[in-house]
C-alpha cells in the first residue's frame, strides 16, 4: 500500500521555497542550415507558454499531462538546465537566471534531480560507492576516500540497501535497485527540493508502490520537497500534496489533490481520469483526437479540438485560470453544472 501525503495541502507564503511566474520556452524551428546560420526562423515551437506554480517547503507538488504538455520542459527549466525564453524561477528567494555560474553552483547543492531511467543516469563503469558519493566528492563535502565510502554506504542504507553493494556495478542491479540508488545520489548533499521526472514510469508496479514509499519516508525524515512530473495519476492520488494539470504548455486546472481527484473541473483533467476508478461522482467523457502541436497554437481555448463541450466563444480567446473554489482554479468559459448536464448518457463514466 503506497502511503499517503504526509502533510495537508495548504498554500503557505511564508514557507514557500520555489515558484515560477510566466515561465515561458520557445525553441525556434529552421528549415535548413541555411537559416540557421542566418538567424532565420521558419517559426516556432511553444514547448511552454506562462506558466506559474509553486511548491512549499515540506510537500509534493505533481504535474501531470499527456506527452507533449510541456511537464519535462518545465522540470528542466526549474533546474536551471535549460534558459527560459521568458518568466522567472525563484528558488530560496533568489532568482535562477540572474544568478553567476557559481552562485548557480551553490544553489544546486539544495535542489536535485530523479529521472525516469536510472540505466542512463548512472554511470555503468562506475562503482556504486562512487556513484552515490560523487556529489559529495564534487562539492568538497568528503574529506578521503575512506570517507566517501563511509558517506556512500550510509547513503545506500538510507535507501534500504546494504551498505555492501556499494561494491557493485549498476549493471548488477534490478530496475527499482537502481533507481533507489539514483535517489541515494540524489539525497547526498541533503537538498531541500528533488525534481523527479516520471521516477516510476519504467517500473512494475509493485516496485513503484515500493518507491513511491521510499520517497514518502525521505521526505518525512529528511524535510524534502519534491516537485513530481508524471502522467500517472494513481501514482500523484498516492504521493502529491497539491496537483498542476497542464496541457499545450499550459496549466489547465490546479488545486488540492482530493479537490482535483473528487472533483475534477477542466475537461482535460475530466478525461485523464476517465481511466481511474471511482474517482468521484463528476461525469467524465474520455479524450478524444490528437495532442495540441506545439507549433500551430490555435486562437482560444487549447484544448478547443478535443473538447466536447467547445462553444464558439471558446476559439476567440483564451480562458484565464479562474478561481472555481477557495483553493481550485482551472481554465475553461463552460460552467461544469452546463457541461453535466450536456454528457450523453452513453458517454458518463460508470
Amino acid at each position: 500500500m503506497v502511503s499517503q501525503p504526509l502533510v495537508e495541502a495548504t498554500r503557505d507564503a511564508t514557507s514557500l521555497l520555489l515558484r515560477t511566474e510566466g515561465l515561458a520556452k520557445h525553441y525556434a524551428v529552421h528549415r535548413g542550415l541555411t537559416d540557421v546560420f542566418r538567424g532565420r526562423q521558419a517559426g516556432h515551437v511553444r514547448a511552454l507558454d506562462g506558466v506559474d506554480i509553486s511548491v512549499e517547503r515540506g510537500s509534493t507538488v505533481a504535474v501531470v499531462g499527456e506527452s507533449g504538455s510541456g511537464k519535462t520542459t518545465l522540470a528542466r527549466l526549474i533546474l536551471m538546465l535549460e534558459t527560459p525564453t521568458a518568466g522567472l524561477v525563484e528558488f530560496e528567494g533568489s532568482n535562477l537566471a540572474s544568478l553567476s555560474p557559481r552562485g548557480l553552483r551553490q544553489i544546486r547543492q539544495r535542489m536535485q534531480a530523479v529521472f525516469q531511467d536510472p540505466a542512463s543516469s548512472l554511470n555503468p563503469r562506475q562503482r556504486v560507492w562512487d556513484i552515490v558519493s560523487h556529489p559529495l566528492k564534487t562539492h568538497g563535502r568528503v574529506t578521503s576516500r575512506a570517507d566517501r565510502i563511509r558517506q556512500a554506504s550510509e547513503l545506500l542504507e538510507l535507501v534500504e540497501l546494504r551498505s555492501e553493494d556499494g561494491r557493485r556495478l549498476p549493471h548488477q542491479f534490478s530496475l527499482g535497485q537502481r533507481q533507489r540508488i539514483a535517489i541515494a545520489r540524489a539525497v547526498a548533499l541533503r537538498p531541500a527540493l528533488i525534481v523527479a521526472d516520471e521516477p516510476v514510469s519504467a517500473l512494475d508496479v509493485s516496485v513503484q508502490a515500493q518507491i513511491l514509499n521510499l520517497l514518502a519516508r525521505l521526505q518525512k525524515e529528511l524535510g524534502l520537497s519534491y516537485v513530481f512530473i508524471s502522467h500517472d495519476l494513481r501514482v500523484v492520488r498516492h504521493l502529491s500534496h497539491w496537483v498542476y494539470v497542464m496541457y499545450g504548455g499550459r496549466v489547465v486546472e490546479e488545486g488540492p489533490v482530493d479537490q482535483i481527484f473528487e472533483e475534477p473541473h477542466h475537461p482535460y483533467t475530466q478525461a485523464l481520469l476517465a481511466a481511474v476508478p471511482r474517482v468521484g461522482t463528476s461525469p467524465v467523457v474520455p479524450v478524444q483526437g490528437e495532442p495540441l502541436n506545439p507549433r500551430h497554437v490555435p486562437v482560444g481555448c487549447r484544448f478547443q479540438s478535443r473538447c466536447p463541450y467547445v462553444r464558439p466563444e471558446c476559439c476567440e480567446s483564451e480562458p484565464a485560470l479562474d478561481s472555481v473554489g477557495a483553493t481550485h482554479a482551472s481554465r475553461c468559459l463552460v460552467p461544469l453544472h452546463q457541461r453535466q448536464q450536456s454528457v450523453p448518457q452513453e458517454q458518463v463514466a460508470e
